[in-house]
């Protein structure tokens, strides 16, 4: 990994690399995503299907496009079983961090005859998206479904592409499964995001779209945002590191490959006011790189975005770590708690040595999706919130719309909302005769 001292200019220069990875930054990909969705939007199932067979390699049709019980009992059969319970487990503690964010309906009456107040309702139909292609990732199909289930969304469909003999990866099947998710369809790729967006007569359509996939998803998600809800758009995977001489470099550095491996646009950085401990993390990169087995992808990822930067002072560096607003955020200084109240911008924080990013990723709870490329400054994690509306509840009795009639009559008029106007004071003889 390179070492640069921390300068305005560096980190400059370093956001603007990040922000090259951007998806809306691959222009080039975005007529052939356009004209996919304008082509299943216009004939459906039939565009559908000729993307499948095209791309995935297997011949679909109506009647086999839905995973049935017995590929899902197959799956069952075929998994390892120690790994099944280990998702049970994990997908219990992801229901009980997202239960603490359910919120409830409130009314809230006044004396005056005022009755204010808030309905929460779940969305009726939710789509997950879950990649299948040169990565399966059954830990993002219980982080994205659990939310819309623990928010009470009464319809959830799946889609995920399947293999050229029209199979589905088995450890996506039972981790669906294993959220209660039986509606699967065998779709991947821009056609299955437009499929959700606009429904066909395989797959229905649905109001909000979630989960992560390739560049070819992501666009589709940008362009179909409007005809329904997403979660984001979302970048390739990212690991900010802010550390002290107290911080453990062997720790250190296999965190930040813990990212690095996902793919070559991912980043990962250390920043830390230790020149020591900058070498010694580089050392055993070099080191950790070495033996493990996604070395290529890894140093192709740390040549392109993995940093360490030097900072003459721990405020320095944590207000770099504010400008970079990375997706996970860990914190190895001597008092990681007191460091956490002045970080502002990070997806997840992970606090202290013993909290290592993976922990995030499949078991302590909550979600691994989460805001990439700067977007954590006002994006938070998936939740429950996403699979929510709100709906405002205002009741005004005679007496207390009588006290408020001139006031509401003012501003109406001074914006020269007359009709605004007259539909108050006409209740008490002060509208248009």
């Amino acid at each position: 990994m390179r070492t640069v001292a921390l300068t305005d200019d560096s980190i400059s220069g370093i956001m603007s690399e990040l922000l090259k990875r951007n998806p809306g930054s691959y222009t080039e990909y975005e007529q052939i995503v356009d004209d996919i969705i304008a082509d299943v939007k216009v004939r459906g199932d039939d565009a559908v299907f000729e993307y499948t067979e095209k791309f995935d390699k297997w011949n679909i049709n109506a009647a086999n496009i839905r995973v049935s019980e017995e590929e899902i009992d197959e799956a069952y059969a075929s998994y390892d079983g120690e790994l099944i319970e280990v998702m049970k487990r994990s997908a219990a503690n992801i229901t009980a961090y997202h239960q603490k964010q359910v919120q409830n309906s409130w009314i809230e009456t006044g004396d005056d005859g005022t009755i204010l107040g808030q309905k929460i309702t779940p969305i009726e139909t939710a789509g997950v998206y879950v990649p299948g292609g040169k990565a399966v990732y059954p830990s993002s199909t219980l982080m994205c479904v659990i939310p819309a289930v623990v928010a009470g969304v009464r319809r959830i469909v799946m889609l995920t592409p399947a293999d050229s003999a029209g199979k589905v990866a088995p450890s996506t099947l039972v981790a669906a499964s294993i959220t209660g998710v039986t509606e699967i369809y065998k779709v991947g790729g821009a056609q299955a995001i437009a499929a959700m967006a606009f429904g066909t007569g395989s797959i229905p359509k649905v109001d909000k779209i979630v989960g992560p996939g390739n560049i070819f998803v992501a666009l589709a998600k940008k362009a179909v945002f409007g005809y329904v809800s997403i979660d984001s758009v979302a970048g390739p995977s990212e690991i900010l590191v802010l550390a002290d001489e107290s911080a453990d470099p062997k720790y250190v550095a296999a965190d930040l490959l813990s990212q690095a491996e996902h793919d070559e646009l991912a980043s990962a950085i250390l920043i830390t006011d230790s020149s020591k401990l900058a070498e010694d993390v580089s050392t055993y990169v070099d080191e950790f790189v070495s033996r493990l087995e996604r070395r290529d992808i890894i140093s192709r990822s740390l040549d392109n975005y993995g940093y360490i930067l030097v900072a003459e002072s721990m405020d320095q560096a944590e207000e770099a770590a504010n400008t970079i607003a990375s997706e996970h955020v860990e914190i190895m200084t001597r008092d990681p708690f007191e460091t956490m109240t002045r970080i502002r911008n990070a997806g997840a924080i992970f606090l202290g040595e013993y909290s290592s990013e993976p922990l995030g990723d499949y078991y302590a709870g909550p979600n691994h999706v989460l805001p990439t490329n700067g977007t954590a400054k006002f994006f938070s994690p998936l939740g429950v919130d996403a699979f929510i509306k709100k709906s405002s509840i205002i009741s005004y009795s005679r007496a207390a719309l009588m006290d408020a009639c001139d006031a509401i009559m003012c501003f109406a008029n001074a914006e020269g909302l007359t009709a605004h106007a007259n539909s108050i004071g006409v209740r008490f003889d002060k509208g248009v005769m």
